[in-house]
């Protein structure tokens, strides 16, 4: 099939065949995009929301807050805002879920997220991620645009137990 197309329609054909594939073997490393619950908690109902809390992102590689505390079950509303000059994201995950998407960006820098427990953000623009936390411990945040975790753009959520 491909031999029939030109070099550029090769090129694109290969391009979102590699892009889908991408997309699958990344979803959201616990299993997929619904509101199934994950490691991390699950996506929330805004009209549920117990709280919202603002997080700054700037170009000094830093989110403000970087510490979050939360309570089991609650369901909170992330109001995210980037302040630099710079596209930056806030992704929720373990460090692990973190870790394995950071080596996707990497190959993939100019990737798009449609998952609820991701935003990614051009300067000066704001999104929010409505997220409950089901399960007591850690939840991670990092930007994984290439460079920004490695200079120390990242944070955590402590989910106190009920």
């Amino acid at each position: 099939m491909l031999s029939k197309l030109s070099r550029t329609q090769q090129l694109i054909t290969v391009t979102a065949l590699v892009l889908s594939n991408t997309a699958f073997a990344g979803g959201t490393h616990g299993g997929g995009h619904d509101a199934a619950e994950t490691a991390i908690g699950k996506p929330g109902v805004a009209a549920k929301a117990a709280r919202t809390v603002t997080i700054e992102m700037s170009d000094a590689m830093r989110y403000t807050p970087s510490d979050i505390q939360v309570k089991q079950g609650e369901t909170v509303r992330f109001i995210v805002k980037n302040s630099g000059k710079v596209k930056h994201e806030l992704s929720l995950g373990t460090e692990k879920e973190l870790l394995e998407h950071l080596e996707q960006m990497k190959k993939f820098p100019d990737m798009e997220h449609d998952e609820p427990s991701k935003v990614s953000l051009a300067p000066g623009k704001q999104g929010e991620i409505v997220w409950q936390f089901t399960k007591a411990g850690a939840v991670n945040f990092a930007c994984l645009m290439p460079g920004h975790y490695e200079a120390g753009m990242k944070g955590a959520v402590k989910v106190a137990k009920k």
